[in-house]
């Protein structure tokens, strides 16, 4: 809790803590913990569009490549069998750059709108900076234990509930999370969620808006998986070069532009699948497709408000707290210009 003043500086560094502390804390938890106190930094500035933009490319996407708690796509991964620390090894340099380049660029854009700009007043009183709720922190190392469990726990019997297997391991993961979840709000005091911002509308509004996007992608995955319709047998038979060894570099681009409309996690799961679903062999002779898909869900989930959770769910906050967020055709006037031209050099350098 407190009262940060924007600057070019102290944005570009938040940025950068919250592209680090992604990966651990998920994209989605890194975002609601530093969405507001940013938002609240930057109240006084006239363009502050581009801060929520670039938060959105970084912590809720970008932030999330180095461990399987970061994003859903690599929590799949890492549940059919990719080990916990292989994402770290294999995407911390690409990362690493594309961080690097999308900071540098940030602090470029938001320097010239906070000199063009002048100095202005902050509307917002100037309060202590502090911690509140230091608690939760034993009740996050919970939540990673429960993850990991459900990762490393692999029972030899199942659960039919209704004629659909449930497994024991992912019950209990899901248990444990809403268990913690319920202590976090009976200890956790009324006035320390208001006075930093927090409501429920944001979530409902995402909740709603993928319970949609889940129940008419079925069809698509189903399609995808199949692989029996023309059109796209076309497509699968882009990935894959004349000696019917694997593309990377349009394993990349058609994991990550089905990603940003599809949602990333199914869609990195169909092309994990479509590369042969063994991931003894995609950590091994294969670890480029591998690495290709995975850097594709990650960070073009970038691309849309759509392509991953916390991008609709930041959007909601920004706009709850007077930011005019753009729409989600406008998003894109940003998103493709900035990303792409990074995305193109990352292929250049790890796939060509």
């Amino acid at each position: 809790m407190g009262n940060l003043h924007g600057s070019p500086s102290l944005n570009t560094g938040l940025l950068a803590a919250g592209t680090v502390l992604a990966s651990w804390k998920r994209t989605t938890g890194a975002a609601m913990l530093l969405i507001r106190p940013l938002i609240r930094a930057n109240d006084n500035r006239k363009h502050n569009v581009h801060v929520v933009v670039f938060f959105i490319f970084l912590v809720a996407n970008v932030g999330g490549a180095l461990t399987p708690l970061g994003d859903p796509p690599l929590f799949l991964g890492f549940l059919n069998g990719v080990r916990f620390f292989w994402t770290m090894e294999a995407l911390f340099a690409p990362t690493l750059l594309l961080g690097m380049i999308l900071l540098a660029l940030f602090y470029v854009i938001d320097r010239h709108y906070y000199i063009k700009e002048g100095i202005t007043r902050d509307p917002t009183p100037d309060t202590a900076i502090g911690i509140e709720g230091g608690v939760n922190i034993f009740l996050l190392a919970g939540v990673i234990g429960a993850v990991l469990l459900s990762g490393t726990w692999t029972p030899d019997w199942s659960l039919s509930v209704g004629g659909v297997e449930v497994k024991p391991q992912n019950l209990t993961r899901d248990l444990i999370l809403l268990g913690l979840a319920g202590v976090s709000l009976l200890i956790t005091s009324r006035a320390t969620r208001d006075g930093n911002g927090f409501n429920w509308e944001p979530i409902l509004e995402v909740a709603k808006l993928f319970a949609g996007i889940f129940l008419t992608i079925v069809p698509v995955i189903a399609i995808l998986r199949a692989g029996t319709d023309g059109q796209l047998r076309d497509l699968i038979a882009l990935a894959t070069g004349p000696d019917g060894a694997p593309r990377d570099e349009m394993y990349f681009w058609l994991t990550g532009l089905l990603s940003a409309f599809l949602d990333n996690a199914p869609t990195y799961l169909v092309f994990f699948h479509m590369a042969g679903g063994d991931a003894a062999a995609l950590m091994g002779p294969l670890a480029t497709t591998l690495l290709a898909i995975s850097m594709g869900a990650v960070y073009m989930g970038a691309l849309t408000y759509i392509g991953n959770a916390p991008n609709f769910m930041v959007k909601a906050i920004a706009e709850q707290s007077g930011v005019r967020m753009p729409s989600f055709f406008g998003y894109m006037l940003w998103s493709f210009p900035l990303l792409l031209v990074p995305f193109a050099l990352i292929t250049w350098l790890w796939f060509l």
